[in-house]
Formats: structure tokens, C-alpha cells, sequence
């Protein structure tokens, strides 16, 4: 089951979000493994040659700093393609996969959030007042964190959670969205464009088109909103980390400053406290309790 969904003007209490269904390939065929490669040439003995001959021609034939010039763009050159084709990669995300895209995303860069550890900085006038999770705190997620790369999209490149895992939170997510119809609804995730995400149809706390969460189809984590508290608690127990560019600074970002990136569950048990999250990030964008039916759809 998967949808689109219209842009409204306003996001309000009386003004629902509507979910339509759409055309779109099934997200289920999708399967792709995020590889980052680092900057390598290699050269057989005939290149070599080549090069050096190609070397001594130029410095006889033009200026030194004219060399060096052209030395030095083609190493521009050749580190502006890697690190295009790593970009490329990732897969689908919020930002197109074109060269304008590509730069679009380093522009952003700039002004990413430095620490994806170091917690929001106080808001007095967040509403709730207080996170969700203390009332039941997350347990420890168990070895090191994944290595995530990528800005939009983000991702995680090693410890690529469980499939399983992955297509029990979809129907998780799916029969929630089809049980509770006037609350939420089921839809393509507003921010990536791509992955199945979970929308309330009445935001108190404003996200595009309300959107609670989205998984991503590609390495199994997800996207969230969260209250400052609890992305907090996500931090510190080592569930996720905040998006690079919910950083303070005076440049509009296009996510809100709690969204969060969890990692993808490998688990059974994983998949247990990964839908404690979500629950965590349904009830700050609603401003009321959301239970997901975790056993009957293991």
C-alpha cells in the first residue's frame, strides 16, 4: 500500500491532510546496497608514460603557473566526479540525483549541523513542555553506532538492518494507518519523495504535511520528528542521531530542527524499541498518546 499526498495551504486542526493513492512502482523492489568509494587511480606503465611525456611538453610549452593550474583543476576535476558518483550512490532521496542536485546539497553542507550527537539546545517554549520516553526511558542499543553519510539523502553504510524487520514495520505502519483513518494515513514520505511514511491527517506540532516518520527502502533506517526531550533520549541511549541540517543558523533549512535519523533495526527486539520511537515521534506531532500493534503483526 503506498500514496501521495496533496499540498495544503494551511496545517491546522480543521483542515486535514488528504492521502491519495498513486501509480508508483512497488517500493518493495527496490534493494539497493549504499557503497561510498574513496578517491583512487590507478594507472597501468602506458599511462604513466603518457603522462610524463604529456608533463614535459607542457612545461617547455607553457608557463610554469600555467601547469600548475591546469595540475591542480584536474585533481579538482577527478575529486568533484568521486564524490559526485558516491552522492549518486546513496539512491533515491529528497534532493533529485543530478549535478544540480549535487551541488544543492554541498551549498548546504556549509552550514550542516557539526555534532549529530550534541542534543538540541533548550526551547522554553516547546509545547509539550517535557518528552514522551521518560516515562519509559529506552534500553542501551547494543555495539557501535553505523556509519551514516549523506546529507539528502542520509544514510547508513554498514550494519544494514534485518528485512524482516523492514517489512513488519511497513505492515506495522500500513494496518496502523488503515485502523485509525480519521487520524493518520498512510502515504510517500513528504520530505524524501521516496520510502513509505506516516502522516497525521490533524499536526499540532508542524512537519511537511504533518509527516511522522518515513522508512527508507534502500538500508531500513528512517526519518522522524521527535520533541527535543526525546531525540535527546535517542541520542544519549544510541538509537540515532539528529539530520545535519537541523542545525541552528540564520539559513532556512528544509527540515525542522528535531528531526532525527534511527537506524534500521537488526532485530526483533530492535524493531520493539524502534516502534517505541515512532510512537514517541506520533505523539509530538499529534500532542496525543498513538500505540502501535507491534505483536500482532510480527
Amino acid at each position: 500500500m503506498s500514496g501521495t499526498l496533496i499540498r495544503t495551504n494551511t496545517l491546522t486542526h480543521s483542515s486535514p491532510i488528504q492521502v491519495y493513492h498513486n501509480q508508483d512502482s512497488d517500493p518493495l523492489a527496490i534493494n539497493v546496497t549504499i557503497r561510498q568509494d574513496p578517491l583512487s587511480v590507478t594507472l597501468d606503465g602506458s599511462a604513466i608514460f603518457a603522462i610524463a611525456i604529456l608533463l614535459i611538453l607542457s612545461i617547455h610549452a607553457l608557463e610554469p603557473t600555467t601547469v600548475g593550474s591546469l595540475i591542480g583543476l584536474a585533481t579538482v576535476v577527478v575529486f568533484i566526479h568521486n564524490d559526485y558518483q558516491n552522492y549518486l550512490k546513496l539512491g533515491p532521496g529528497g534532493t533529485p540525483a543530478t549535478f544540480s542536485g549535487y551541488v544543492r546539497i554541498n551549498w548546504l553542507k556549509l552550514w550542516a549541523c557539526r555534532d549529530p550527537f550534541n542534543p538540541l539546545p533548550a526551547d522554553p517554549g516547546v509545547q509539550p513542555t517535557t518528552g514522551i520516553l521518560r516515562r519509559k526511558p529506552l534500553p542501551y542499543r547494543c555495539g557501535l553506532r553505523p556509519k551514516v553519510v549523506g546529507i539528502a539523502p542520509q544514510r547508513q553504510v554498514n550494519q544494514f538492518g534485518s528485512r524482516e524487520c523492514y517489512l513488519a514495520l511497513r505492515r506495522i505502519l500500513e494496518n496502523h494507518g488503515s485502523r485509525n483513518p480519521e487520524e493518520v494515513g498512510i502515504g510517500t514520505s513528504c520530505f524524501e519523495k521516496h520510502g513509505l511514511g506516516l502522516f497525521s491527517r490533524y499536526p499540532f506540532n508542524k512537519t511537511c504535511q504533518g509527516e511522522i516518520c518515513h522508512v527508507h527502502n534502500s538500508d531500513y533506517s528512517m526519518h522522524l520528528n521527535l520533541h527535543p526531550d526525546d531525540v535527546k533520549e535517542v541520542l544519549e541511549k544510541g538509537w540515532g542521531q539528529r539530520h545535519p541540517l537541523t542545525s541552528q543558523c540564520l539559513l532556512k533549512m528544509p527540515v525542522p530542527k528535531q528531526f532525527t535519523m534511527v537506524y534500521a533495526p537488526r532485530s526483533v527486539d530492535e524493531l520493539k524499541v524502534v516502534c517505541q520511537i515512532i510512537e514517541a515521534a506520533g505523539w509530538w506531532v499529534t500532542a496525543k498518546e498513538m500505540k502501535l500493534d507491534v505483536v500482532e503483526n510480527m
